[in-house]
């Protein structure tokens, strides 16, 4: 072999060599949390990392994460993840995952009162300050010393489930009202029942039924019947992603031109919220100014949560574990991809002024 091939073919092998070892180095999945406001919760952050990934418990999980790991720059895009009631970050990390894969920052507000740690206040008060609790997310993000110089922030994503859809639609540009939820259940509450009670009890075709029925108007009735249009805008969110929202309180016309792109994520074995009430309505008003990322026929209301929480019976068991027949390992990876893909073609490349200052 002539010399100047061989050391040619040698600089190739050490220059593959180096490419290998510093994607390696940055593959890891960061874990941390940083302060909100006063009164707020921590907001979980999940980045790309220089440093190695350990399995690290949380709650019921177990995840593969570089706990404090530094942070390196990715693709300088930060999307806010709004979990669904009494939720917790770790159900979306696999989404977190492939969002961090592709270079994103991923920022979680811990919605109050409604959360893991306290699930007293969820519905239409939750989802009143839900919107705020986002924004102020951007914020902490903002104002850390960690993420701030890698993220330029005057495009940022926006992905909820369930109520964090709420949350979505809400920041897409939608309006609604409390009193909107409670004409919903007044003329839907047997077709729509957890919609509008949540897990407190079901409808079972028991003598019982009719007092379920008559108490949770009476309580709907006296709490939400105030019909005020609440509305938020951030102008800093450019791209949103609704996952079975709950959304049948809207005023679809506000949703017909979403402000940002705007993207569904629908599940027609959905039981929570039924799909003709919450997301198939959402779909109708908006396509064609909105897009359906994905659509999982055989996917429940739990399909999102992503490692799914082990171990759940009862009513929550029957809300949230996957129905017969869903392929979760052959789905949710896909589904987590076409995510990904909405929130790279809306948000990349960055500016001219960020691309010449990595």
């Amino acid at each position: 072999m002539p010399r100047r091939l061989y050391f040619i073919i040698c600089l190739l092998a050490l220059w593959s060599g180096w490419v290998h070892a510093a994607t390696a180095a940055v593959t890891a999945m960061g874990l941390a949390e940083i302060p909100a406001a006063p009164g707020d919760g921590p907001v979980t952050v999940f980045y790309p990392s220089s440093d190695a990934a350990r399995p690290t418990r949380r709650a019921r999980f177990t995840l593969d994460v570089a706990v404090q790991g530094a942070p390196v720059r990715g693709n300088g895009r930060l999307v806010v993840v709004s979990h669904g009631s009494g939720g917790a970050p770790w159900v979306h990390a696999d989404l977190a995952r492939s969002l961090v894969d592709a270079g994103f920052t991923v920022a979680m507000p811990e919605h109050k009162a409604d959360n893991y740690k306290d699930d007293g206040n969820p519905g239409p008060d939750s989802w009143a300050m839900r919107p705020a609790e986002v924004s102020r997310a951007i914020d902490a993000v903002a104002r850390d010393a960690r993420f701030a110089p890698l993220l330029q922030l005057d495009k940022v994503g926006m992905y909820g489930m369930s109520a964090g859809g709420h949350t979505a639609l809400s920041l897409a540009g939608g309006r609604w009202s409390p009193a909107g939820f409670k004409q919903h259940c007044e003329a839907n509450l047997v077709d729509d029942f957890q919609s509008c009670v949540g897990l407190i009890t079901r409808l079972t075709g028991g003598p019982f039924d009719g007092l379920k029925k008559w108490a949770a108007l009476f309580v709907i009735r006296h709490r939400f019947d105030d019909a005020a249009w609440r509305t938020h805008t951030d102008p800093r969110i450019a791209a949103i992603v609704a996952g079975v929202p709950s959304s049948a309180d809207f005023d679809m016309a506000s949703l017909a031109a979403p402000r940002v792109p705007l993207g569904l994520i629908t599940a027609q074995q959905d039981r929570w919220l039924v799909p003709r009430f919450h997301s198939d309505r959402v779909l109708a008003a908006c396509l064609p100014r909105c897009e359906r990322v994905a659509d999982m026929p055989a996917g429940g209301h739990g399909a999102l949560l992503s490692p799914p929480p082990p171990g759940l019976t009862g009513l929550i068991g029957d809300m949230l574990n996957d129905p017969p027949g869903f392929d979760r390992a052959g789905v949710m990876p896909e589904v987590n991809r076409k995510t990904t893909a909405f929130f790279s073609t809306h948000l990349l490349p960055l500016s001219a002024e960020a691309d010449a200052h990595p």
